[in-house]
């Protein structure tokens, strides 16, 4: 992972985790204030039960003439209150407000009832418990336990997510490298070569034909991978189709490549019929420029290139090294090379492709690892 790509990933990363942290604290905070609210609430209507239960109790007591007897409760005290305000069975509740009917202090929560209304001399039933601080501390437990969980889970989905959304990115800054690598390499070739046969022409003050071919070829490289990274990256130029005939740009093509053909002394057979087809003469340059370059940098010295044009269709094949048949479906995808030999940065079949689909062109190609590549375009 490059700096740039580290940055990018670090970047969403903290992005993402923040404003998940934010949503889960929300959330959180949210799920708890409920049904800590929702307990309290409870709470009330369990103590004013119970307090009603025991103001029944002392009120059938006094009109049937009874003993009271005052019910126990779990994890509750009770204390009666009469008019001297002297407590009655709990004398361990401390600072009783009468006059309030519900208050919470520290983790105690106590209910004052006046319901018994001075039955059996009795004017408040209070009702006091710490349940609900047990049972708030349980789900605040709860709470942190469980979002600390998610948070887990948020990391890790965060992480994933990242390198998901990254990996694209990741990819297309590596072809861009490699792409940068490859075109050095390409463009080292023929600069060289110009180089030297520049320096070679003034050494000897005078221009012999073996340095003109290699200036003028190298010119050409030049010019094929300058139009290729234009093709690429600037075809905006608007270009009207016109009708023309395929085969005489294949044999201006052919003529155009006559003397890299000759260095590496490949021999053309070529068979031609009218071709009429309505394409910029642009892109019918680039299909054929690019499918005969691979052609010849693909094949051995002294083999030849067979190239037929048909009234609806045309065909090269070469007797280079081929292609492995697990690579053919790739070949067409942009910076991809099916092998290492001879260079190039793996854009010429990209081209083809796309100005194939663009008029619905059908291509077609087959190959043979060590025997040849045979491409078939039908122009229908």
């Amino acid at each position: 992972m490059n700096n740039i790509t580290k940055k990018s990933f670090y970047s969403f990363l903290t992005l993402y985790l923040f404003s998940s942290f934010i949503f889960l604290f929300m959330a959180s905070y949210w799920f708890y204030s409920s049904q800590n609210s929702m307990e309290i609430q409870n709470n009330y209507y369990k103590m004013n039960n119970i307090a009603d239960k025991v103001s029944s109790s002392i009120i059938n007591a006094h009109m049937m003439g009874d003993e009271f007897i005052l019910e126990k409760f779990p994890n509750t005290k009770i204390s009666l209150y009469g008019t001297s305000n002297n407590p009655w069975c709990d004398t361990s509740m401390k600072n009783i407000d009468l006059k309030k009917d519900y208050y919470i202090n520290g983790d105690t929560f106590t209910l004052v009832s006046r319901a018994p209304n001075g039955h059996l001399g009795i004017d408040h039933v209070v009702v006091q418990s710490d349940e609900f601080s047990k049972i708030s501390y349980q789900l605040r437990n709860k709470v942190i336990i469980t979002s600390i969980f998610i948070g887990i889970v948020i990391v890790i989905i965060a992480v994933l997510l990242s390198s998901m959304f990254l990996r694209p990115i990741k990819e297309k800054i590596q072809e861009i490298e490699e792409f940068v690598k490859d075109t050095t390499h390409e463009l080292n070739t023929p600069i060289t070569a110009l180089m030297m046969s520049t320096s070679r022409a003034k050494s000897k003050k005078e221009y012999d034909e073996k340095i003109i071919q290699n200036i003028s070829i190298s010119t050409k490289q030049l010019y094929d991978i300058y139009s290729s990274l234009s093709f690429l990256s600037f075809d905006t130029k608007h270009e009207d189709n016109i009708e023309l005939d395929f085969a005489n740009i294949v044999k201006e093509s052919v003529e155009y490549f006559d003397e890299l053909l000759s260095k590496k002394k490949l021999h053309v057979e070529f068979v031609s019929s009218t071709c009429k087809i309505k394409i910029t003469p642009t892109k019918a340059k680039m299909i054929i420029n690019n499918l005969l370059s691979n052609a010849i940098k693909y094949s051995l010295p002294n083999k030849k290139i067979y190239i037929e044009v048909q009234s609806n269709s045309f065909s090269i094949k070469d007797e280079g090294i081929g292609i492995a048949k697990d690579k053919l479906h790739t070949v067409f995808q942009r910076f991809s090379r099916a092998n290492s030999y001879a260079g190039g940065f793996g854009v010429g079949l990209n081209i083809v492709d796309s100005i194939t689909k663009e008029y619905k062109y059908t291509l077609n190609i087959e190959s043979q690892k060590n025997v040849g590549t045979t491409i078939n375009i039908k122009f229908n």
